[in-house]
Order: structure tokens, then sequence, then C-alpha cells
């Protein structure tokens, strides 16, 4: 790791006290594939690691603290409508900010979009929001290939998460995120469409 323990300790503490026994080990194992992608991709090892133990941080807060931020600090009102598997990332970035005292916008994007993904993802917002579905402890359908994907080619393993979560919210009748619908028409179907006009091209 690039960066002095002696940072990573204190932080690992906070983050510990304040989640499950599941949770934490979850978020270690998503630091784990972070460090891993980060090192592959030529990405900051430091701030992989501190945006991967970070990810999670406010997941298993009540909806009421939530909330609170939302019409705090001026959030879109629409958020309103919707719960913790949205709002754990987009506003659990300002509890971070606001609890943990980190800063860095790059690693609060990444927390922010680790879920829903965006049209536009930087290479840290990408490692994370692969990491997060690939890491050690998750026993999912098609998680090997996922694994596989992600050690050749980044953008392909955003594409192949995208459009497995999508097909999973229309199996359970769930409402989509509009920014997964941003996501999915940037890392999925732009690239098919790429790939079909190549193949028509030969």
């Amino acid at each position: 790791m690039e960066y002095d323990k002696k940072v990573r300790a204190p932080l690992l503490k906070k983050i510990q006290a304040a989640m499950s026994q599941r949770r934490f080990e979850h978020v270690l194992g998503v630091e784990k594939a972070a460090l891993f992608l980060a090192e592959k991709y030529g990405a900051s090892q430091e701030k992989a690691s501190i945006a991967a133990l970070t990810h999670d941080y406010a997941k298993e807060r009540p909806d009421e603290d939530f909330k609170k931020i939302i019409l705090d600090y001026g959030y879109d009102l629409d958020l309103l409508n919707w719960n913790n598997a949205i709002w754990h990332g987009v506003i659990g970035a300002k509890l971070v900010e606001i609890e943990l005292g980190i800063t860095d916008e790059s690693i609060l994007q990444a927390i922010r979009l680790h879920t829903t993904g965006a049209a536009q993802m930087t290479l840290l917002d990408k490692i994370i929001y692969v990491a997060d579905y690939i890491e050690p402890g998750r026993d999912i359908p098609g998680i090997e290939k996922a694994r596989a994907i992600a050690k050749k080619d980044l953008d392909e393993a955003v594409a192949y998460e995208t459009k497995h979560t999508l097909a999973h919210l229309i199996e359970i009748h769930a409402p989509v995120y509009p920014k997964t619908i941003e996501t999915y028409n940037r890392w999925v179907a732009k690239k098919r469409d790429k790939n079909e006009e190549v193949n028509e091209n030969r």
C-alpha cells in the first residue's frame, strides 16, 4: 500500500464502529479488490483504499439521518422518494465528509457512484464500482465471470455489472434510479452499438 498505515488504522477503527461485523468484512473485501484493480490499472492505491473502506460507511444508518442531510444540505428533494440502496452512496458521501473529515472530491465521488455508476466515471469511480461487485466475499450468479472480466478490461467489467444489476432490478420489479439508466446507456448500450458498427464495416 502506498500510504502510511498510521493513516489507515484510525480510519479503520471509526469505520468498524459504524457498522456490523458482516458489513465490515465486506468493506475489507472491497478494499482488497480495489487495491488489486488500482495496481493493475494505475490508480492511486491510497485513494482506492480510502474510498473502498468508506463506501458503505452510512449503509446501516437510520433513514432519518439521510432525510436530514437531504433537507439540510439542499439536495434534490426527489431523493426523498428513494431509499437506503441509493442514499448510502449519494448521501453517505456527505456523512463521510462531515464525520470522517475526508474532503478529497475524487474519493467522495467514488462513494456517491458506487451503487449507481454514471455516464461519466473516473478510473477511481470504476474501480470502486467494480470492486464492490467482485469482492472476495460476494457469491452471486456470474461472479466468477465478473472477476475474470475485471482482470482484463475495467470498462467491460463496468458494463457486465451494470447489465446484470439492471436485469436483477427488472426481475424483482424494483424502481430503477435514473443514474443507473445513464450508466447502462453509456457503458452497455453504446458499447454494443459501437461494436456492431465495427462489425458492419469489416
